[in-house]
């Protein structure tokens, strides 16, 4: 007789599922000896190594040391970050389904209740509608959110009913291939088989009707930023995602097509191309998502060294404290161009947009490395890129452009509703059940430090893990682990590159464990119900420079978080020259993230600072000192 557990969606709903069951929702990819396989949803299991290969729906070639639980088994507990999500939650579950498919029915000649949403989704809502499917399905499954699947499904079955009898979706080829992405996730993630049958029929009309012209991206002229058609080098991608969830050859075909080799192959030898930059940064990095999956599908290591040389590019040359990029949605000369854009931009970085193709990015290589250091850009960009980010309200005010300049800057709402970016946003904050753990055969990986529980079904039984932490507000994390029956298991934890001294105790007593900066410390052992774990990760002020060619030209971090100070009527400040002194120039105050520092003038108009996601709209703050710069006015 099977024993039935009882599991816990994200709205506390019992889910009663024997094991069996849960690890067919997983919906992971599984090891095989020399291989992994994509299955079926009806299929998905771990480690199913005696799973027939006649039954496989694909066969992939590329090696996966780590894998991501896949929306599921991944609860977010109460944090900001959680509030976030439950935030972007309520407003897109409360988005009219008739303004959504306005545009799309009126096309068709059909009635059209409701009103256009505005802003880019003017004339339709196809230039979201793709991602907003794919938040909604990938979210239902991490949460167990019933509400929010049958809204998508209804809004698929809304929007087929406006298709050409021969599959015209009158779409480009940016909106198309996200919708490509949206109706794969419906089938893969909110189980909604109709959905295979409309993403077939786009796609059939797809390999007839789009424009194949693919003219590379160019600095120069402006038009060809982003290549022509509009960044066609982003299409492989989910049509590689449809072929894994469906098997049908024509759709890893069609993703061939687009395949972008000619910007690829630049980082074939080099992390330092000459002639990478200039072109649209977020959608360059997105394509790079379109090797991550023909790698996968190839095996071909070639692939997988241009992806690692690509994301050494952005961290050597491109990426702000915060771990953003792409001043003017460009990328820059390597010489000293990203901290000469301090002073003359204020649209730094594409902050959903850019979030989400980075998430992507370092997921892929931390799944196919099994390295630790891709974790740290996702940390940074968690807390100081889409954390940071400015809530989606009213009618599609949503945020676009972080501000990075020089003499200060403020957090403000993009003129334009409903553009790219409210779509990107939604889907990061759902990637962040994503996110927190990977597994192997032998065990967990914890990446991300965010209050959470874990439903692992593990070879030998179920295990539950939970970690309670303020982190990165506070230095201590706690972990609770409690299996069926004693376990023995690995559990890895990210030792974040810049941290010192990081401590692990289990129950009260302190484990002798390296922890490498930039790696994973391991514990191996038996784990038994009521197992209490604490992480301890020091954390201290540093300065961290723009670029090498402006040395002083520094933002603050603590820990993963940029600090930055609030900016009144004051003159500029002059920051100690050291970490040492910086540490003690910054002195901590009765709030846990506010720090002053020592001979600060006192106010009613407060200069102190303050995490960067703690700044709301229109609240002043500067982020990048410069001792060049003149400091006193008058």
């Amino acid at each position: 007789m099977r024993m039935k557990n009882v599991f816990m969606d994200q709205q506390g709903r019992k889910n009663p599922l024997n094991r069996r069951d849960f690890l067919k929702r997983m919906g992971v990819l599984a090891f095989s000896s020399s291989s992994l396989f994509y299955p079926s949803k009806k299929v998905r299991g771990l480690f199913r190594n005696d799973y027939p290969a006649e039954k496989r729906v694909v066969e992939t070639k590329g090696k996966m040391v780590l894998l991501p639980f896949d929306y599921q088994g991944v609860t977010l507990l109460p944090s900001r970050w959680q509030k976030q999500y439950a935030s972007a939650r309520e407003f897109y579950f409360n988005v009219s389904d008739d303004d959504i498919l306005c545009g799309f029915r009126r096309a068709a000649g059909l009635p059209a209740p409701g009103k256009p949403l505005g802003g880019w989704a003017s004339r339709d809502s196809s230039v979201i509608f793709g991602q907003w499917l794919q938040a909604m399905a990938r979210a239902s499954s991490a949460t167990g959110d019933e509400e929010l699947r049958a809204k998508a499904v209804k809004l698929v079955e809304g929007w087929a009913k406006t298709l050409g009898p021969d599959g015209n979706p009158r779409m480009g080829h940016y909106p198309w291939e996200k919708m490509v992405g949206g109706l794969s996730d419906m089938v893969q993630y909110a189980d909604y088989d109709e959905a295979a049958r409309w993403l077939e029929k786009i796609v059939d009309w797809g390999i007839v009707h789009l424009d194949r012209t693919r003219t590379p991206a160019a600095r120069t002229p402006w038009e060809l930023h982003s290549g022509k058609p509009l960044e066609w080098y982003t299409l492989s991608e989910n049509l590689y995602r449809a072929y894994l969830v469906t098997g049908k050859e024509k759709y890893k075909e069609f993703g061939d097509v687009w395949r972008y080799d000619h910007y690829w192959n630049k980082f074939a030898l080099t992390n330092n191309p000459p002639d990478a930059y200039g072109v649209h940064a977020y959608s360059h990095c997105n394509s790079f998502s379109g090797a991550g999956m023909a790698y996968l599908l190839e095996g071909e290591e070639r692939l997988l060294q241009m992806m690692q040389n690509f994301y050494d590019f952005l961290q050597n040359s491109q990426c702000y404290a915060s771990g953003g990029f792409g001043p003017a949605e460009r990328y820059v000369i390597n010489d000293g161009a990203l901290g000469d854009s301090l002073e003359t931009r204020i649209d730094s970085f594409e902050a959903p947009c850019c979030t989400w193709a980075s998430f992507k990015l370092a997921k892929y290589l931390m799944t196919f490395t099994g390295e630790a250091r891709y974790g740290d850009w996702i940390e940074l960009l968690l807390y100081n890129a889409i954390g940071a980010a400015l809530p989606i309200f009213g009618n599609g005010q949503h945020f676009y452009y972080a501000n990075y300049n020089l003499g200060g800057g403020r957090k403000i709402y993009s003129r334009s509703t409903y553009t790219c970016c409210s779509g990107t946003y939604f889907q990061n904050v759902v990637e962040y059940h994503n996110l927190i753990y990977f597994y192997d055969r032998d065990g967990v990986y914890v990446n991300l430090y965010l209050p959470s529980q874990l439903q692992w079904p593990a070879r030998a039984g179920k295990a539950i893990i939970k970690m309670t932490t303020n982190y990165p507000e506070e230095e201590k994390i706690n972990l609770s682990i409690q299996p069926e029956i004693p376990m023995k298991f690995k559990l890895h934890f990210r030792v974040p590159s810049w941290s010192k001294n990081m401590q692990i105790r289990i129950n009260g007593l302190l484990v002798e464990a390296k922890t490498k900066p930039g790696h994973w410390t391991t514990i191996e052992r038996m784990w038994s119900p009521g197992d209490r774990i604490e992480v301890i990760i020091p954390l201290f002020f540093r300065r961290v420079a723009i670029d090498k060619w402006h040395p002083q030209r520094v933002a603050i971090r603590r820990g993963p978080v940029v600090y930055a100070q609030q900016v009144v009527h004051k003159h500029m400040i002059a920051l100690p020259q050291t970490n040492e002194e910086l540490n003690d120039w910054l002195v901590p105050t009765d709030r846990p993230t506010i720090f002053k520092y020592k001979d600060q003038e006192q106010a009613s108009q407060r200069d102190d600072f303050k995490p960067f996601y703690e700044f709301g709209h229109l609240e002043s703050y500067r982020m990048y000192f410069d001792p060049k710069l003149r400091r006193v006015l008058w």
